[in-house]
């Protein structure tokens, strides 16, 4: 389907669509109409929706159907099913997002897109990400989420994700080779920081709403600890963690509240097992470094705790970070004291915390209390 984006339902377009938007599923019956209905109501550059799907078991086909955009049938996996939607889209642009996703404002595609052709004027090899509006249904966690939402707009290392959306011409995805589909997730982190590696990262104008059911149902701290030990193991090459973490990635409609001793246990098993006593350091070494690289990130958070005395777009304490403090950090002394420091807390205190109050007992003590 090709739309002018003057309407939900509005006119087909005979012309080749300008832009391809892109979006994988499974499942996503209950989630897909409202983006779909946003994407109906867009003005501007005349575009094709083409759903990527994992093997849905719903009515997510005739969701997709019915709305006029395309349904490609894939093997499951983000990756896998994103570069099987590409290869039937016709668009000179490439739109990826997920299907919680939400489209406030009319022209928010039209926006982007001139901004990158602007952008492209001075290197071809450039991305567009749209900065987060959290979409919450509970109170609380207001400060951590705007901390969140601030560092969706930086263009930093690992601060880009699928769900900010990712907007690129053909041409530079095809130079990327596509979506790297070997992991069920994780495509869109490994697929940024190669973009980062050849080319330059823009931010967009407006914001992009995202659901954030899944930090309310499984708990906003558990989920971003695992998120946390998610990009650890990424960072240090273990990619065994990822595959052989039990329930490590749930559907949308699967989730519900988060236990984390099982990440820890095989954590404990991988040192035994896979690691060694012998390479068990020079892991957390690799972490520690990764740890060191991301210190930026409380300076910021501080940074926006103040905002509503600084303004949005003063940042002194990160760039304190930037200029004075990053560079004495970066060093292989302080890479082994930060590792041995995440070798302690989260083998020992963590691991301990998580396996006494994730017991059966603890829970019924918890929910008596209530």
């Amino acid at each position: 389907m090709s739309r002018t984006g003057a309407a939900a339902g509005g006119p087909m377009a005979a012309t080749t669509p300008r832009l391809s938007v892109i979006i994988p599923t499974v499942n996503e019956a209950q989630t897909l109409p409202p983006l779909l209905a946003d994407l109906g109501r867009q003005q501007g550059p005349t575009f094709e929706i083409i759903v990527g799907d994992g093997g849905s078991i719903d009515a997510t086909r005739e969701v997709v159907e019915a709305a006029g955009a395309r349904f490609v049938a894939a093997r499951r996996g983000r990756g896998a099913q994103m570069n099987a939607a590409v290869a039937t889209a016709r668009g000179e642009y490439l739109l990826f997002l997920h299907a919680d996703s939400r489209l406030a404002e009319p022209d928010l595609l039209a926006g982007a897109v001139a901004a990158l052709q602007r952008a492209a004027e001075a290197d071809a090899h450039v991305a567009g990400h749209f900065p987060l509006r959290f979409i919450r249904t509970r109170p609380g966690h207001d400060l951590a989420y705007r901390f969140l939402e601030a560092k969706s707009a930086l263009n930093r290392v690992n601060t880009t994700s699928g769900d900010q959306g990712l907007l690129l011409s053909r041409l530079f995805f095809d130079e990327l080779g596509g979506f790297d589909d070997s992991l069920p997730f994780l495509e869109d982190q490994r697929l940024a920081e190669e973009i980062r590696r050849r080319g330059v990262w823009l931010t967009l104008p407006g914001r992009l709403g995202t659901s954030a059911r899944r930090f309310e149902t499984e708990g906003f701290h558990r989920r971003y600890l695992l998120m946390g030990i998610i990009m650890g193991m990424h960072s240090v090459g273990s990619q065994d963690f990822i595959i052989r973490a039990p329930g490590i990635y749930r559907l949308q409609r699967d989730t519900g509240h988060l236990r984390l001793s099982p990440f820890f246990a095989l954590l404990w098993s991988m040192i035994r097992r896979d690691w060694g006593w012998a390479g068990t350091p020079r892991v957390f070494f690799r972490l520690g470094r990764y740890i060191r690289q991301n210190a930026w990130q409380p300076f910021f958070f501080v940074d926006v705790w103040r905002q509503p005395l600084l303004g949005a777009s003063r940042h002194p304490l990160l760039t304190l970070h930037d200029r004075y403090i990053a560079p004495i950090l970066a060093c292989r002394p302080v890479d082994a004291v930060v590792g041995l420091g995440c070798f302690v807390w989260y083998m020992g205190v963590l691991t301990l915390w998580f396996r006494l109050t994730e017991t059966p007992i603890f829970n019924l003590l918890r929910n008596d209390r209530k």
